[in-house]
């Protein structure tokens, strides 16, 4: 692959090169340089303007013993953001002036001649800020994208990205793996999430869809035999609103024949301390490897954040004899008392533990019981129902406190994952420990819908694991996967499984989620007859790039890492999309609009109707 020098590549017809790299090594260079007005000071007659590119800021100096009139005339207007072509010679800074927090602080351009290439508007929002200032709202630096990306900070993380994507490339393609684009407009299959719909003009009342992934087609890739798949692939989800999702995103997804999970894992973990060297971040390999089961009874979640410790504890033999009917009605409907014991926890006020019940019911418990320990007695819900000896078989000392949940598995463990690190950052304590890596493993198959009906805990392409496959008929419940979650930090990278390659097995688990075999063949036809045609055992992963690049740069949402985001309410606010459609526009889709006595829409602006929608 060939490299050019720097200077080489930053010179256009324009300009002789970029402003950030400009050192003490130019002074005396002659240059012509483009760029911005990041910001202008005028000390009487003398002008310092700092010009801003993509790749820093350099301060040019105007003043009447070295430039000429009409640029000196011309930099009297100069407005923030307005576009300048310049030239002049490199000089150092007098030792007083120079600033030792700019790249370039050491020199500037004694500007000899200006010339305007564009005038801006007035900004607005700030592209220069002080340090201390804050950021305009997140809805506001959306709506005016394309001055908040001129900010050094989006700029820095878009070129990270590109970095990663760029090393994600590099990588995989020296391991084998052949880069394959898969459709954009494709069939609408269930995975999960609604499909984006896609109305097909030359096809009045059928749809594309927009792919969520292009899983079924890896799965494709591997019978064509293919054996190592790769791509930089856009998905789409159209789901319900939540605080950093995007409707579209980017993944980093991949598919191999003939593979274990181990293989896998390897891959991976490779990628990412090569993803880490280019970030800065620390990676050391392996990753522990540990059960979906495991995790989930001492973490309550399968995404845990492992630089803290702190587990969950089963009380249950030490509480269900207290005379207390909350406790005793869990244990008596078959579910468990389980809890956190907060060494100093006593120090939490009653206003941090009502923020952590608010977080325990927000996901889905009914409440969160707390005790505080004291050099006599206790305080707190179970207080009066305790005694010496059970706070000393709770492991509670004197200033320590427990958080307890009662009731099935279903309840505490996600109830008691959500609490367990805002308890511990309630009592001031941060991170245990640097990066944590984990890999989650062997996940059920399946998982129990409201009403009772099966769904499928990742996807339903999961090939049971070795020693499960007899239980897949009998009993699909206990069916664990040979699927796998790659998590750091506490957020989910990526998910992946072994597939499976042969048609029986896949027929047989989308029976389970309800579908009929009429159902099976029409939306999953295409891949039972590319499974039937010989295909060897496969396996991938998909991981969030975009989600990868956050969590490396810092960055507070998914919204600073992509160019032109969505909000949370799924809308474009720079473009301004979606927008409604006229009603010539919707005829040629072969759809018309529904009023409020056409069917079951009522709605300020009516529904949309395509042939033969009822």
């Amino acid at each position: 692959m060939p490299t050019y020098p720097a200077i080489q590549i930053e010179k256009t017809s324009y300009r002789s090169r970029m402003v950030g790299g400009i050192r003490g090594a130019d002074a005396g260079s002659n240059l012509r340089l483009c760029g911005w007005v990041h910001r202008r000071r005028d000390l009487g007659g003398l002008f310092f303007i700092d010009l801003r590119d993509r790749s820093g800021v350099l301060q040019v100096s105007v003043g009447p013993d070295w430039t000429e009139a009409e640029s000196l005339a011309l930099a009297r207007g100069l407005g923030a953001e307005d576009v300048l072509e310049v030239e002049g010679e490199i000089s150092f800074r007098p030792p007083e002036a120079r600033n030792p927090e700019m790249a370039t602080g050491e020199v500037e351009m004694k500007a000899v001649r200006m010339r305007l290439l564009n005038r801006a508007v007035t900004p607005a929002i700030p592209v220069f800020r002080s340090p201390e200032e804050e950021l305009p709202s997140e809805d506001l630096r959306l709506r005016h994208r394309v001055l908040d990306l001129r900010r050094q900070e989006m700029q820095r993380n878009l070129r990270l990205r590109h970095e990663l994507v760029l090393e994600v490339r590099n990588y995989l393609s020296g391991l084998g793996f052949v880069e394959v684009e898969t459709p954009i407009l494709t069939k609408p299959t269930p995975e999960g999430a609604r499909d984006y719909l896609v109305p097909s003009r030359n096809h009045p009342g059928e749809f594309f869809a927009l792919p969520q992934s292009p899983q079924l087609y890896k799965q494709l890739l591997m019978a064509a035999g293919m054996d190592r798949y790769f791509q930089i692939a856009r998905c789409f989800r159209d789901e319900d609103l939540r605080a950093d999702r995007q409707p579209e995103f980017t993944q980093i997804d991949l598919e191999a024949s003939f593979i274990q999970p181990a293989d896998l894992f390897g891959w991976m973990e490779g990628l990412m301390a090569a993803l880490g060297r280019v970030a800065g971040v620390d990676v050391q390999a392996p990753f522990p490897r540990i059960p979906y089961a495991e995790i989930m009874e001492s973490y309550g979640s399968d995404r845990p954040d492992l630089r803290y410790s702190l587990r969950i504890q089963d009380w249950t033999r030490v509480l269900e004899g207290l005379e207390f009917r909350v406790l005793q009605a869990a244990v008596a409907g078959g579910g468990r008392i389980r809890g956190l014991l907060l060494e100093g926890g006593g120090g939490l006020s009653r206003k941090d533990l009502e923020g952590l019940e608010g977080v325990a019911k927000k996901a889905g418990a009914p409440g969160l019981l707390w005790v505080k320990r004291a050099e006599e007695g206790g305080s707190g819900p179970l207080a009066r129902f305790m005694e010496e000896v059970t706070y000393e078989a709770l492991g509670l000392r004197p200033g320590d406190a427990a958080l307890v949940a009662a009731g099935p598995d279903r309840v505490t463990s996600p109830a008691l994952g959500a609490v367990r690190v805002p308890a511990l950052r309630a009592l001031g304590r941060g991170p245990e420990r640097g990066a944590a890596w984990l890999w989650v493993t062997d996940f059920p198959i399946f998982e129990v819908e409201e009403g009772g009906r099966l769904a499928a805990t990742h996807h339903p392409f999961v090939h049971p694991h070795a020693e499960d496959e007899g239980l897949l008929e009998t009993d699909p419940l206990a069916t664990r996967g040979q699927a796998y979650d790659l998590v750091y930090n506490g957020v989910e990278f990526g998910s992946g499984s072994v597939r499976n390659h042969r048609p029986e097995v896949q027929r047989t688990i989308l029976r389970h989620l309800g579908l009929s075999h009429g159902e099976i063949d029409r939306k999953f036809g295409f891949l039972l007859e590319g499974l039937a045609s010989g295909t060897p055992p496969h396996g991938g992963i998909a991981l969030g790039m975009d989600r990868v690049v956050k969590e490396f740069v810092g960055a507070p949402s998914l919204r600073d890492v992509i160019a032109f985001p969505k909000t949370t309410a799924a809308r474009a606010l720079f473009e301004g999309a979606p927008i409604l459609l006229s009603d010539e526009e919707l005829r040629e889709l072969h759809l018309r609009r529904l009023g409020p006595g056409d069917g079951s829409v009522d709605t300020e602006d009516g529904g949309i109707q395509g042939p033969g929608t009822p």
